[in-house]
């Protein structure tokens, strides 16, 4: 029996996120038919591994969604609002790992091991959405204590590391705080509200 196979767009796969999806793609096995790894023009021409082959990161564009029917992963948030419409209405299925489609009643807000059957509503918008890390770790333990005792509230604290933010303000951070520049800092010098 021949498995199903899907054209793949990682959106953003220069970043953080977008390495860590291909990895996964390739880890899991998932069935590829074609991979396209794209991103800003920044990143374009970047050289990407996958499954033993070389892939060269493209300039993203609407264009792409309009000819191809490839399933975009996307993983930034100016990005997912700006281009996931475009690649749904193309009638591709979009992957959203962004916060920009999570609070959208037309698209779904799936983690598999607690609401699978919610991915039925995709074809609304033809887009998928998925919670933050610390919310999926979460409901996945606590879905079988509700389905015996039925959790009424849960009070969380979540404390983010700066990569979630990107490659280029993980870098910056690092600069930043490293042993060398901390001892140059002054004590009373406060970074900027606006680098984060």
């Amino acid at each position: 029996m021949n498995k199903a196979k899907y054209n793949v767009a990682v959106v953003g796969a220069t970043g953080a996120v977008g390495n860590e999806m291909v990895s996964i793609l390739e880890e899991r096995n998932f069935p590829v038919a074609n991979l396209k790894l794209l991103a800003s023009t920044r990143g374009a021409g970047t050289k990407i591994a996958y499954k033993g082959k070389e892939y060269t990161v493209e300039v993203l564009n609407e264009n792409l969604f309009l000819r191809s029917g490839y399933r975009p992963l996307l993983c930034r948030r100016l990005v997912s609002e700006k281009f996931a419409p475009v690649a749904g209405k193309a009638g591709c299925v979009v992957i959203d790992n962004t916060s920009a489609f999570r609070m959208d009643p037309q698209v779904p807000l799936v983690v598999p091991e607690v609401n699978a059957h919610a991915i039925a509503q995709y074809p609304k918008k033809n887009i998928i959405s998925n919670p933050n890390c610390s919310t999926i770790q979460m409901v996945v333990a606590l879905k079988p204590i509700h389905d015996v005792a039925r959790i009424k509230r849960v009070v969380v604290s979540t404390y983010q590391a700066v990569q979630g933010r990107g490659k280029e303000l993980s870098r910056n951070w690092s600069l930043r705080f490293s042993p060398s520049t901390a001892i140059k800092r002054s004590k009373n010098q406060c970074i900027p509200s606006d680098r984060f």
